[in-house]
């Protein structure tokens, strides 16, 4: 808990900061949905049960704080997960950097509050190309509990106009670099549907397909899909 009231002090510190030098748009949104299993890194964190996942993200100027939490609708007595629990939430800090209107650059930190296992917080570094594909490559790093672990990414996406609605998809792969393994680790095809239904209002059925790609991987994780409905209001 202190590690989280000093994170979200220092955020809004800093916004109390940035408020005091100008005048600041706020901007953000609320969301919730519900997913077969809950997907992490190629791992079923939900022991392949539903899950309800939700949260809140609130952006003034480049900075943007987030709150997410994933709970689990069903009981697996053998995972030791309880149905009707939230088991994670996360709180993030992030901030873009913008590189003229060539990049993006995004440093930001992830606070973790797992049940069962420590806290933890990880930091990240990533880069986005403004051009086709949106390639964008990022780097975590767990700075808290566990030190030694490192993993990176690289994805790209592509959204379509579909008139009414906006088909979105996504390929990502992964390395992991840490006490378990130093390999490339999976590899992630997501497509998602935003549908609008106000100005406010929108739908998003949404579907991911992940599969190991190193030998480590192949051993901890298995081909997993997961496919989810979100009800999301922007303000």
């Amino acid at each position: 808990m202190k590690k989280l009231t000093v994170l979200l002090a220092a955020a809004l510190l800093f916004a109390g900061a940035t408020s005091a030098l100008a005048e600041i748009k706020v901007e953000g949104d609320v969301y919730v949905g519900i997913f077969e299993k809950y997907l992490w890194r190629g791992f079923d964190l939900s022991g392949g049960q539903p899950v309800t996942q939700g949260g809140m993200d609130i952006s003034f100027h480049n900075l943007t704080l987030s709150y997410w939490t994933n709970v689990q609708n069903s009981t697996d007595s053998g995972a030791g997960l309880n149905g009707g629990e939230a088991n994670e939430t996360d709180i993030t800090v992030n901030y873009a950097i913008p590189v003229g209107e060539v990049a993006t650059i995004n440093l930001g930190n992830i606070y973790y509050t797992l049940d069962g296992l420590n806290d933890t917080n990880e930091l990240y570094l990533g880069a986005s190309l403004n051009t086709l594909l949106s390639p964008t490559v990022k780097a975590y790093y767990d700075w808290d509990e566990f030190k030694d672990d490192r993993f990176y990414t690289l994805s790209i996406g592509h959204g379509i106009d579909l008139g009414k609605a906006t088909l979105n998809l996504g390929a990502l792969a992964s390395y992991a670099d840490g006490d378990a393994s130093h390999e490339l680790w999976n590899t992630e095809l997501t497509a998602g549907l935003d549908i609008p239904v106000t100005e406010q209002i929108l739908i998003r059925p949404t579907f991911l397909y992940s599969a190991p790609i190193g030998d480590d991987a192949k051993e901890a994780i298995d081909d997993e899909t997961t496919a989810g409905l979100t009800v999301m209001l922007t303000f």
